[in-house]
């Protein structure tokens, strides 16, 4: 079915606007999966759920006219997407502007955390992939598509285009200098 995707992308991208029907479930099924794996373990106070997260992904990434190469690019773009949308709603529990649903998203801790502790961490995670970013940019790009997107080490391989054993040798760079911001 990957292929079909694939096929299916191109065709959107090339104008037919009806190609992404018939794997339209399999790709929000796909984001759904995303979703779930990247807030389990949240804490209890969490009122964001994989389903909003999906939604507003899906809503920004069709509406903002974006071209997908494949599936593996969608996925890619999609954990962008899904990592801005966590950023923006930390950040607006920290400026006191609380979201609809009074959300704190946190790292994957389950233990319980004072509010506005797990929007600090998120806030805390986006400036340190930022400073990775600049530092090595591909394995920022490797650690946000293995966080975000729950991409396969072979996939992110595959969208950066290099060999695995490069994307492993990132990624435990990438945690590396993660885990040294977090601490």
């Amino acid at each position: 079915m990957n292929s079909d995707i694939t096929v299916r992308l191109a065709a959107w991208r090339g104008g037919d606007l009806a190609a992404l029907e018939p794997v339209m479930p399999e790709l929000y099924d796909l984001l759904r999966q995303i979703a779930v794996q990247r807030l389990r373990g949240e804490a209890s106070s969490v009122t964001l759920d994989p389903t909003d997260l999906v939604h507003e992904a899906m809503t920004r990434l069709l509406g903002a006219g974006k071209t997908f190469a494949n599936r593996a690019h969608f996925l890619a773009v999609s954990a962008l997407y899904m990592r801005s949308i966590l950023v923006d709603r930390a950040r607006a529990i920290l400026a006191g502007r609380r979201p609809e649903a009074h959300a704190t998203i946190t790292l994957g801790s389950a233990v319980e955390v004072p509010d506005d502790l797990g929007a600090m961490d998120v806030v805390v995670l986006d400036e340190a992939l930022r400073k990775l970013e600049a530092l090595e940019p591909r394995a920022a790009a490797a650690m946000e598509f293995a966080a975000f997107a729950g991409m396969e080490r072979e996939e992110i391989a595959q969208t950066l285009g290099v060999s695995v054993p490069t994307i492993d040798r990132d990624l435990r760079f990438a945690r590396a200098f993660v885990n040294r911001a977090l601490a």
